[in-house]
């Protein structure tokens, strides 16, 4: 029996098609950073919010949560808010809500919760089958008019309901409790600000449109952030920070000095930060505290109750509390940086940085649309209204004729529009009247509700032909919001203050860091290490194989080091972050950009005032400044210009009047120091000429006191005549004794 052939499997119905990966990717990608900015991490200018946030405000009122109605819990909301409009986690969606509720996080809370919503120290809130919410008073006026047609609405992600695009906010939202977020190729830092500050520039912003955003700080002073705190910036970071919508606020602690007894005292802070954790930043105190880089404070302590009260215990009643909170703000987080990007998306869902001016036009170009459109929905309804009592009125004067048509009349709703003339609506209207309205005092109100809406018709048909009239009405709907959210209210009085910016770099660096000696040790391989107190130079010490010291110096934790390197560079260490003496120590290349080829040649405490001079292999060389040597960047200052294929050799202390050089060539001539020029930067003078030979070492010495060579000798004035010559000169070979390496002092010594 012949087999059947099996019949042909059927043609794939997938859409498969032949793409470039990198176009497959860069589509993709672009269309998920497209969704990331304009659904998930920037607000809307218009109303402040990021999707979620709207999505949570619309689903509470719609719960009916107001402010008040009875608390629920906050799991029907987390469920309404996936069920219905946001279909992500719910932890997601409960952080948000959290952080609408933290009177610490937001400056005007959105949402009133009830149960453990989280600290400032950082603890967590409460699962939400745990915690009760409702709405606040803000988020009242936030809502208001969404039934009145006064925003577009779309359909949800399910196509089973709808959503609001934005909210009809008639509190200034964007810049009232600020935003933060970051999408993909941009970010958004907008701080919290005073709702009575805005309010006063949105009034003043209507009078003037033209007003400069300079003019407008007049009104709005700064951030006003919920924890308080001391802004410290100058008012020209300031303005020039909301001019073009970049730049940040220094914000301080607020502390206060209290007097105990025989002359003590402790400070005590009671405002910290915006967004700082107050466990994590006495943690950090107290880390500080063990490594002793806070040797004016001696203890902190967390006092704090409802309010926040850290005490700083300084370690002696004569240490200046200015000067102690100086050095906790330079080092802890009792002063931190607000970034400013007023990075949103526009009316017309275009994400872009905006200035203060062009955010608060954007809410008040918004609340004239919301304004125009509660007015037109407004208008149809009095229009249906008064259609229906015009149809009252004409059942009231022929109630005769009308209670005959109904009882003789099968299909009494034809009769009537025929014998009255009244449309569907009205003839639906006198049929579904009750009884009970026919009464005299009943027809008596119809005429004057209608006479009232026809009043308010004419009102709104003004109105909406006014630009006068509009502008004066927005200016009423703000000064509401300030009546209810300003200054003179509890929850809107300013909380943060502001200072002059303080001069911290006049402070000297020492100020903040504990004196204790140390030896700072750098061995030939340039490891180097600092060692706790003054180690004699003939202590054990332990190096690597073949390893030696090279520099063996005593300073303090407070000093500056000032390493003087074959490249004509000097580099700037500090003795408190030198690496510890455990150990071999660290290569020094790890705390300075020193070039591979590169080698130290001097490595000294700095002194400022002192006079040095450098000198190169070529010969060349000059005297220059300690303070001009001075490295602020890991990268070195580069004083001495070196030729190619020479290098510097020399770094010492310049004081006396006379100098003598040396070369390889066992040359040695001994001038006057005054010919050598002092420079800020260069390659100096010749100091002497070599044939067959390069510069070996150079030192600056008093002539009346003699020279001391590297082997220790003393060479009197008397000694050094045949020496003595010109600058340049080529010198004349070393006396006897002269030690055989040419030098005047120990490898190593400064």
């Amino acid at each position: 029996m012949a087999r059947t052939a099996a019949p042909p499997p059927p043609p794939p119905t997938d859409d498969v098609r032949d793409e470039p990966l990198a176009r497959a990717l860069g589509d993709r990608y672009l269309a998920y950073a497209l969704s990331t900015i304009t659904s998930r991490a920037l607000p809307d200018v218009r109303d402040g919010l990021k999707p979620v946030h709207r999505r949570i405000l619309f689903a509470m009122s719609r719960l009916g949560l107001n402010p008040t109605s009875p608390f629920k819990k906050s799991a029907t909301v987390v469920g309404e808010v996936i069920g219905k409009y946001h279909p992500h986690g719910d932890q997601s969606i409960y952080d948000a809500m959290v952080r609408l509720a933290q009177d610490f996080a937001a400056r005007y809370p959105i949402v009133d919760g009830q149960g453990n919503f989280g600290s400032i120290d950082g603890d967590n809130p409460a699962a939400y089958r745990y915690t009760e919410s409702r709405l606040t008073a803000v988020a009242t006026s936030m809502v208001e008019g969404l039934d009145e047609d006064a925003v577009d609405f779309r359909d949800t992600y399910n196509q089973e309901g709808e959503e609001p695009t934005v909210m009809p906010g008639a509190f200034p939202n964007l810049l009232a409790n600020g935003a933060a977020g970051i999408a993909v190729g941009m970010a958004t830092s907008i701080p919290p600000h005073n709702a009575g500050e805005i309010c006063d520039a949105l009034v003043h912003l209507i009078k003037t449109p033209a007003a400069r955003d300079d003019t407008l700080l007049n009104f709005i002073k700064g951030p006003d952030f919920p924890t308080g705190g001391i802004i410290v910036e100058t008012r020209e970071a300031m303005a020039e920070a909301y001019r073009t919508g970049r730049g940040g606020f220094r914000t301080r602690a607020a502390w206060h000095k209290e007097e105990g007894s025989r002359g003590s005292y402790i400070i005590v802070v009671d405002q910290i930060p915006y967004q700082v954790q107050k466990s994590k930043l006495i943690e950090r105190v107290a880390a500080l505290l063990q490594d002793k880089k806070l040797p004016l404070l001696e203890d902190i302590r967390d006092e704090s109750a409802e309010d926040i009260r850290l005490v700083l215990e300084p370690k002696s009643r004569t240490v200046d509390p200015e000067l102690l909170m100086e050095q906790l703000f330079r080092q802890t987080e009792l002063e931190s940086r607000f970034p400013l990007n007023l990075n949103v998306i526009d009316a017309e869902g275009a994400p872009r940085v905006m200035s203060l001016k062009e955010a608060l036009q954007a809410f008040l170009d918004h609340r004239r649309v919301v304004l125009r459109r509660r007015s037109e929905h407004r208008l149809e309804q009095i229009a249906r209204r008064m259609e229906v009592l015009e149809g009252y009125l004409v059942a009231f004067l022929n109630l005769d004729k009308v209670i005959k048509i109904i009882r003789e009349e099968d299909e009494p709703k034809p009769a009537l529009m025929r014998a009255f003339k009244i449309n569907e609506v009205q003839t639906d209207a006198i049929l579904n009247m009750r009884l009970r309205s026919l009464r005299k005092l009943e027809e008596m109100e119809i005429r004057t509700e209608h006479k009232g809406l026809k009043d308010e018709a004419a009102g709104l048909k003004k109105l909406l032909g006014s630009d006068d009239l509009q502008w004066k009405r927005i200016g009423e709907e703000i000064a509401e919001i300030k009546a209810k959210f300003g200054p003179k209210t509890p929850l809107g009085a300013r909380r943060t203050q502001f200072a002059d910016a303080p001069a911290l770099d006049e402070m000297p660096e020492e100020h903040f860091i504990e004196r204790e000696p140390i030896t700072v040790i750098c061995s030939d391989k340039l490891w180097l290490r600092a060692m706790k107190g003054h180690v004699d130079r003939g202590a054990e010490i332990k190096f690597k194989e073949g390893d030696r010291a090279r520099f063996f110096i005593h300073a303090e934790t407070t000093d500056k080091l000032i390493a003087f390197a074959t490249n004509g560079r000097f580099y700037t260490l500090a003795g408190d972050k030198l690496p510890g003496g455990r150990g071999m120590g660290e290569p020094i290349r790890l705390a300075i950009d020193l070039e591979n080829d590169a080698d130290i040649v001097a490595l000294f405490v700095h002194k400022p005032g002192r006079m040095l001079l450098v000198a190169a292999r070529s010969g060349h060389g000059f005297q220059v400044g300690e303070d001009e040597v001075i490295a602020m960047t890991r990268k070195g200052k580069q004083v001495m210009n070196v030729e190619t294929g020479s290098e510097a050799v020399v770094c010492m202390t310049s004081e006396g009047d006379t100098i003598a050089v040396s070369g390889d060539n066992r040359k040695v001539v001994i001038f006057p120091l005054s010919e050598v020029p002092i420079l800020a930067r260069g390659r100096g003078v010749t100091l002497q000429k070599y044939k067959d030979g390069h510069l070996a070492d150079a030192k600056v010495f008093t002539l009346k006191e003699g020279l001391k060579d590297s082997n220790g000798r003393l060479w009197t004035e008397k000694e050094l005549a045949d020496w003595r010559g010109g600058r340049a000169n080529a010198g004349r070979l070393a006396p006897k004794g002269f030690p055989k390496n040419n030098r005047f002092t120990p490898v190593g010594d400064f």
